[in-house]
């Protein structure tokens, strides 16, 4: 067959036709990349409309004891006066933001279990530069604020993106503290927490971790993370940690690389085994909520202004996200040393 008669045969309609079905992408697919921008600017919009009443919602006196136990973001935790209470008290503006919530869900549950009084201490795992150590300097509580090596962290994006600290200094916030009891109350070490050292064993009323520990390579590295930061307890001591939650899928997940999502499955069996050992883990709540914000599943790129010259456009606000396209948001655990 010649040359000439296939280029021919490629100008005829037939063929034109036969390469608009087959070649050319559908209406659907052309129309993909506007409809997720369609999405996104509505749910940041709403999102940011909503976040306008947060400011609203009453935090007069101590937040009331909700009795709080394992358990992910939800928009109700946001709209609730425990969340208020804790965004005055770190002096963040409440938005429906799921790292405010971790701030304020670790905050609520420590209160509850009166570990934010003077003479307490706590030990915090990948801090990086989070402002619960100045918080807690300032109730007169002692906590060491722990951080991957340097030379360990270099090229995992941690210390470009504010999550990683290599000395005290770095978590010290004077809005929240004073610099004699910052020094007073906090002190900073090098843990990796995948080898906790043995020297922190029974020495603390609490630790906790904000979203780190799906960080540590696979999801059983993770999950024994959380049983040997028991180690750093003195009985009746509590561990606060958060994570990433897959919460659509029951099986299919990321369970390797930089960053993995936990399924219901590694939290139920975490749990047994925790309880195994003679812990008690604050009751699994799995309802991820069923507010308008909670529907909202934000997209690739996060920190996002379509339009820079919009007032509305003031930062990233999502409780829910997709990550490697999986529905993640943050879960809180809750274990009480045995």
């Amino acid at each position: 067959m010649s040359n000439s008669w296939v280029k021919s045969f490629k100008r005829t309609p037939f063929f034109l036709r036969l390469r608009r079905r087959f070649h050319r992408p559908s209406r659907e697919v052309r129309d993909a990349d506007p409809m997720r921008l369609s999405m996104k600017s509505f749910g940041h919009r709403l999102a940011l409309d909503l976040t306008r009443n947060l400011a609203a919602t009453d935090t007069s006196g101590e937040p009331r004891h909700r009795g709080l136990g394992s358990k992910a973001c939800t928009q109700g935790d946001v709209e609730s006066p425990w969340f208020a209470h804790w965004c005055r008290e770190l002096h963040i503006a409440p938005a429906y933001h799921r790292k405010i919530w971790e701030y304020a869900f670790l905050l609520q549950v420590l209160h509850e279990r009166d570990m934010l009084r003077p003479g307490r201490t706590g030990l915090g795992f990948g801090c990086g530069e989070e402002p619960i150590a100045s918080y807690l300097a300032s109730r007169g509580v002692g906590a060491t604020a722990t951080d991957l090596a340097p030379d360990e962290a270099r090229g995992r994006g941690w210390m470009e993106t504010g999550q990683h600290t290599t000395q005290r200094d770095m978590a010290l916030r004077p809005d929240l503290v004073s610099r004699e009891a910052f020094e007073r109350h906090v002190d900073f070490a090098f843990v990796d927490m995948t080898d906790i050292p043995a020297s922190l064993d029974g020495k603390y009323d609490f630790c906790w971790s904000l979203c780190a520990f799906e960080h540590l390579g696979n999801v059983e590295a993770g999950l024994r993370f959380v049983e040997q930061s028991m180690r750093s307890l003195r009985p009746g001591g509590i561990a606060v940690h958060t994570t990433e939650f897959n919460f659509l899928c029951t099986d299919d997940t990321i369970d390797e690389g930089s960053t993995v999502l936990f399924l219901a499955k590694h939290f139920a069996g975490l749990a047994a085994r925790l309880e195994r050992a003679g812990h008690r883990v604050g009751t699994l709540d799995l309802d991820v909520g069923d507010g308008v914000v909670d529907r909202y599943v934000d997209v690739p790129p996060y920190e996002w202004n379509p339009v820079p010259q919009a007032r509305w456009n003031t930062g990233t606000v999502h409780l829910k996200l997709s990550l490697g396209a999986y529905p993640t948001t943050s879960f809180g655990l809750v274990v009480e040393k045995g």
